[in-house]
C-alpha cells in the first residue's frame, strides 16, 4: 500500500471484529511513528496501549458509567469553539446528519443518539486501544505535534491492513481511563484510538471533504511582485 492509498483509505471505522492485533504489529507501527515531526524534537506524546484484560476492564468500567447515567467528566480542553462560525458549523452539522442518518437515527431521537454515542466507550468492539496524553503545560504547537504523530500512527496502521477510530470522546471519561492506566500527574488525555480489523458488515458512511478551492489558495504566476517592508 503506497502513501496515497493509506491516506485515502483511512477513515474513522466504527465497527471492528474480535480478531486480535499481534503485539509485534503494534510495536512496529509505534516504533516507526516515533519518527513523526515535532518542534525541536520534543516528542510531546505519552502513549498507552491496551489489549486483553486491561482493555476489557476499561470497557466494563465505562459501560457501568453509561448504564448508570453518570455525568461526563469536565473537559480539560475545549473540543470546539463555543461559537462555531461558518463554514465549520455547516461542516459539523453535515457530519452529524451523515453519521446518524446512516444509523437510521432521527435528529430528535436523543435516546438512540445516546446509544450510538455509547459505542465509543466500548471502542466499537476493537481488540486494541491507544490512549494519547500530553503534558498540561504544553502549548498549541505541541498539540499540533501530537496530531501529526497520531496521523502517522493511523497511516501506518493502514499499511498493516488495520483500521482505527480517533476518539476525543474518551476525554469526558478521562477519570475512568486514569483508574486503569494510572498516568502521572500533569498529563491531559487528548484522545483514545480504537485499533483493529474492520467489521465489513457494519455500514460506515464516508464523510465528504470540502472542495480544494475552499481550503487551499495557490499563489503563483510570473510577474508577481512582493512589496518591500
Amino acid at each position: 500500500m503506497n502513501v496515497y492509498e493509506a491516506v485515502t483509505s483511512r477513515r474513522a471505522v466504527r465497527g471492528f471484529t474480535g480478531r486480535q492485533v499481534p503485539r509485534e504489529v503494534l510495536e512496529r507501527v509505534l516504533a516507526a511513528a516515533a519518527w513523526s515531526p515535532s518542534g525541536s524534537n520534543l516528542q510531546p506524546w505519552h502513549v498507552y496501549v491496551l489489549t486483553g484484560e486491561p482493555l476489557a476492564e476499561l470497557k466494563k468500567r465505562a459501560g457501568a458509567r453509561v448504564a448508570a447515567g453518570d455525568a461526563w467528566d469536565e473537559r480539560e480542553y475545549p473540543m470546539y469553539p463555543a461559537d462555531l462560525k461558518s463554514p465549520y458549523r455547516e461542516r459539523r452539522a453535515a457530519f452529524g446528519k451523515e453519521r446518524y442518518g446512516a444509523l437510521g437515527v432521527r435528529r430528535d431521537d436523543w435516546e438512540s443518539r445516546q446509544r450510538a454515542a455509547a459505542a465509543n466507550w466500548q471502542c466499537f468492539g476493537a481488540p486494541a486501544a491507544l490512549f494519547c496524553y500530553i503534558d498540561a503545560d504544553m502549548g498549541p504547537p505541541q498539540w499540533a505535534d501530537v496530531g501529526m504523530y497520531l496521523q502517522t500512527v493511523m497511516l501506518l496502521l493502514r499499511a498493516e491492513g488495520l483500521h482505527s477510530c480517533p476518539q476525543m470522546a474518551w476525554s469526558v471519561y478521562r477519570t475512568t481511563v486514569a483508574e486503569v492506566l494510572s498516568p502521572p500527574e500533569g498529563l491531559v488525555l487528548f484522545c483514545g484510538l480504537s485499533i483493529g480489523y474492520e467489521d465489513v458488515t457494519v455500514r460506515h458512511p464516508r464523510t465528504g471533504r470540502a472542495p480544494l478551492d475552499e481550503t487551499v489558495t495557490f499563489v503563483e504566476g510570473a510577474g508577481r511582485r512582493l512589496q518591500a517592508a
